[in-house]
């Protein structure tokens, strides 16, 4: 699978250890920084991650800031984009089964890396479950293309 991966300033060094997991598992992890060491603006690189979901090029991505909130902000603006910041192995595990999640967003200051390892595994290797739950996905992405609609007509 076709992993983008970014982080701001705040998850350089939480990215390339995920990096690392992810291609020990047999995954296409794409590294789209950031790798500087002063601030850097997370809209940025959460776009840039969310436009390879959005558009296909990637199957999935991994957002890395402070607390992850502001990446699954930015991420949520790309259609079919399902971004969430998980913080413990239950909401890994149910925004795959539920929610079909395909950007996960973490921590870089509260989680610890053996709790990110695990998360990540859960994350990969949980299947979205369907049932009532492909339903409500799919309310998801009536609401975007209506949205999406409504505002290019303005």
């Amino acid at each position: 699978m076709r992993i983008a991966v970014g982080s701001d300033h705040r998850g350089v060094a939480m990215r390339a250890k995920i990096l690392d997991l992810l291609r020990a598992l047999g995954q296409d992890a794409v590294d789209l920084g950031t790798n500087e060491q002063g601030s850097v603006d997370y809209p940025d690189v959460a776009a840039q991650v969310a436009r390879m979901v959005s558009d296909g090029q990637a199957e999935r991505g991994i957002l890395i800031c402070g607390t992850g909130l502001g990446m699954s902000i930015v991420a949520n603006k790309f259609p079919g984009v399902r971004a969430a910041a998980c913080h413990d192995d239950l909401t890994a595990e149910i925004s795959r089964r539920h929610n079909d999640l395909n950007v996960l967003c973490l921590s870089a200051d509260i989680l610890g890396e053996r709790l990110v390892d695990r998360m990540i595994e859960i994350w990969l290797n949980t299947q979205f479950e369907g049932g009532r739950h492909a339903r409500r996905v799919e309310k998801i992405r009536d609401l975007e293309r209506r949205n999406h609609k409504n505002n290019g007509a303005q």
